[in-house]
């Protein structure tokens, strides 16, 4: 079955607590989905505010070759003619051709949120989309609560549903607005609804009981044609149907056809997203998260290296993501073996002695998780085919307190492999990030590339609660050349050393990729 993907991240997903899309944010979005080739793409609400109304304006200049871009908004207020209604008419000027507008379907929401009759809703139901269609706009109606209505007063909700048919609407998509119904009643609903309705029918499902996914795909199963949701299931309180699941459960699972969307660019689109939203995308999230192809105990990874079947339900590369082997205390021969080989590294017949190390440093408190820079510098300086680029010969840190104000000042002394010394001093803001500045001085004159080496992220780990003040602390420091990111590691009882650690490996890993990138 053919069914279509209606995506409301910039108005659903928008209502999300901690994102804000500006108009250019928006307008970059619309142009991704675009381009991967979602069939509805919700923009907004016009007339909502002013920053909807300028991405309309400038998105209706755009030539989008696959998605049709819709306005959202409501019924007619009660006790006044469509005509009269600031919101319809905001919605016949935007120049687009597709509207989707909701409606209440549930009676306990018509008498008691919206305070009208039972009868009075059905008309505003009716008359607002032939309002719509009267003035050349297709309409989709979104019948909100449907479903938490459809289980108190069945005849009513269908009632609402038949008034949007007569009002000449081309969808009826049924929202799970609360997100707390279960995919078998979900699918006992549509099935009642496939058997009334005569134009093609829709979900929308939001994930207050984790089930939203589920509930779509039951949806589907029950004779539903479209499924709106958001990528990465952001939204309003637990987020909306996750896209990014629902796509390849939809195509790869379930065999239908979703039309001509390249899988293989959804992982790079869910990261756009979170990126432009400022929300970076759950690292557990299935098919796209960073963990999804993620393994880390040796006897997986032991079985995988035979058949990627044993541990992977589908190929990482059809959805755009890629198998990352996890190196821990838990890690065999097996997985150092294919972690080697993925950072491009020879496996020999040192992986016993790689192994031995690893497991000795991780239970002092190293973590190559999500350190795979130290873990190659660990590697190679193992093995004797690293060539340091320089060394941090001393430092001294200074903190002075004025006012109120805590300035930080650090001075280091750092000699290159030729044996020239550079003594340098520089400030910043705490004592870490002044290091930081001093060292990358330092190294400036030696290596003038640094320059373009920035920190990204800085983590602190306190390992031993229980030592209070005297805990060992690891130290994650995230890096980037503005081309690629590298994550480096450092474990010490004094935060400073744990960072320096962690800040020389991150210079020292750029320095050899920087060579590396010479010599080819």
């Amino acid at each position: 079955m053919r069914v279509l993907i209606y995506d409301t991240t910039l108005r659903d997903g928008a209502q999300c607590e901690g994102v804000s899309f500006s108009c250019e944010d928006k307008l970059d979005i619309l142009k991704r989905l675009d381009q991967f080739g979602m069939d509805f793409v919700e923009g907004g609400w016009p007339g909502s505010n002013p920053r909807d109304d300028d991405f309309f304006s400038k998105a209706s200049g755009l030539d989008l070759r696959n998605s049709r871009l819709t306005a959202f908004g409501s019924t007619r207020r009660p006790g006044i003619r469509p005509e009269e209604d600031g919101n319809l008419v905001n919605l016949v000027r935007c120049p687009v051709e597709w509207c989707c507008i909701f409606g209440k379907s549930w009676d306990f929401q018509v008498t008691d949120a919206l305070g009208v009759s039972l009868e009075d809703n059905l008309g505003m139901v009716e008359d607002s989309i032939a309002f719509l269609v009267s003035h050349g706009k297709r309409v989709l109606f979104d019948a909100e609560h449907f479903f938490d209505g459809f289980r108190e007063n069945p005849d009513y909700s269908l009632k609402v549903l038949e008034a949007a048919e007569r009002g000449g609407a081309e969808w009826i998509v049924l929202c799970d607005t609360n997100g707390g119904s279960l995919p078998g009643f979900i699918g006992e609903a549509c099935r009642r609804v496939r058997s009334v309705i005569g134009i093609p029918i829709g979900i929308h499902c939001h994930n207050d009981a984790d089930l939203a996914t589920s509930c779509t795909l039951s949806a589907v199963d029950a004779g539903c044609s479209m499924v709106q949701g958001t990528i990465n299931g952001i939204g309003e309180r637990c987020g909306n149907a996750n896209l990014c699941a629902v796509m390849p459960n939809l195509a790869m699972k379930c065999e239908h056809d979703i039309g001509d969307k390249d899988l293989t660019g959804l992982t790079g689109l869910s990261k756009f997203v979170g990126e432009v939203a400022n929300m970076a995308p759950a690292a557990g999230m299935s098919y796209v998260g960073d963990r999804a192809f993620a393994h880390k105990g040796g006897m997986h990874v032991s079985a995988l290296v035979k058949d990627n079947r044993t541990y992977e339900h589908v190929d990482p590369s059809t959805v755009g993501n890629k198998r990352r082997i996890l190196v821990s205390d838990m890690s065999g021969k097996a997985a150092i073996t294919e972690k080697l080989e993925e950072l491009g590294l020879e496996s020999g017949t040192d992986s016993p002695e790689i192994t031995r190390l690893i497991k000795e440093m991780e239970s002092r408190g190293y973590e190559f998780e999500g350190a795979e820079a130290s873990f190659e510098l660990l590697v190679r300086r193992l093995r004797g085919d690293l060539e340091e680029h320089f060394n941090v010969d001393g430092f001294r840190i200074f903190i002075d307190s004025r006012n109120g104000d805590m300035d930080s000042e650090a001075s280091v002394k750092v000699r290159d492999s030729s044996g020239n010394v550079e003594h340098t001093a520089s400030d910043g803001d705490g004592p870490v990030n002044a290091l930081d500045n001093a060292i990358r001085k330092a190294l400036g004159s030696f290596f003038p590339g640094i320059k373009n080496i920035r920190l990204t992220d800085y983590k602190v780990r306190v390992l031993d609660e229980k030592s209070a003040t005297a805990a060992s602390v690891r130290v994650l420091i995230r890096s980037t050349d503005g081309e690629s990111s590298w994550t480096t590691v450092g474990v010490s009882e004094n935060v400073i050393e744990a960072s320096l650690i962690a800040l020389v490996d991150s210079l020292e890993y750029a320095l050899m990729k920087q060579g590396r990138e010479v010599e080819t």
